[in-house]
C-alpha cells in the first residue's frame, strides 16, 4: 500500500513539477513517532529555493485535499534532498558515477553494514558497482538500505 501511495503521489507531483523543470528525486510516506509525513524531495539544475518549495508545497495541498487520496492524518514536507542526497533512480547512477558515496547495508557484509568508495554504476543485472579499496564491489539493490552521496569537508 506504500508503495502504492507513493506513486500515486509522484504522478500528482509530476504534473506540478515537469513544467517547472524541477525533478522528482524522491517521494516518502513514513510514519515516525506516531505520525505519517509525505516528503516530497525535489532539485533543479542551479539548485532547488525555498520558494519552490514553497509554490510547489501550495499547489500540491490544493491537489490533495481535492483528490485525498491518504485516509491518514499527515504533514507535508516539500524540500531539497540535500547535498548528501540518496541514490535511488537508475539516472542517478549514471549522473552520479565518479562521484564518493555511502553505502549501508541491511545485513553485515565482511563484518561490516557500512562501506564508501566511488561508484561506478549499475550492471548489466541491476547491482549497484562501487569501487572500494581499488576492488570493484557489487551490491544488489535488496541488500542495500541506503546509498547517498558522501560530503568531504
Amino acid at each position: 500500500m506504500k508503495k502504492s501511495i507513493e506513486a500515486t503521489i509522484e504522478e500528482m507531483v509530476a504534473k506540478i513539477t515537469d513544467p517547472r523543470g524541477f525533478e522528482i528525486v524522491d517521494v516518502e510516506y513514513v510514519k515516525e513517532a506516531g505520525e505519517y509525513y509525505l516528503r516530497i524531495f525535489l532539485d533543479k539544475e542551479e539548485g532547488i529555493s525555498l520558494s519552490d518549495c514553497e509554490s510547489v508545497s501550495r499547489e500540491l495541498s490544493e491537489v490533495l485535499d481535492a483528490k485525498d487520496p491518504i485516509k491518514d492524518n499527515y504533514f507535508l514536507e516539500v524540500s531539497s534532498p540535500g547535498l548528501d542526497r540518496p541514490i535511488k533512480k537508475d539516472k542517478d547512477f549514471v549522473r552520479y558515477a565518479g562521484r564518493e558515496v555511502e553505502i549501508k547495508l541491511y545485513k553485515p557484509m565482511d563484518g561490516s553494514k557500512q562501506f564508501e568508495g566511488e561508484l561506478v554504476g549499475l550492471t548489466e543485472d541491476n547491482n549497484i558497482r562501487v569501487i572500494i579499496d581499488e576492488k570493484e564491489v557489487d551490491f544488489t539493490r535488496k541488500e542495500v538500505a541506503l546509498i547517498r552521496l558522501t560530503i568531504k569537508f
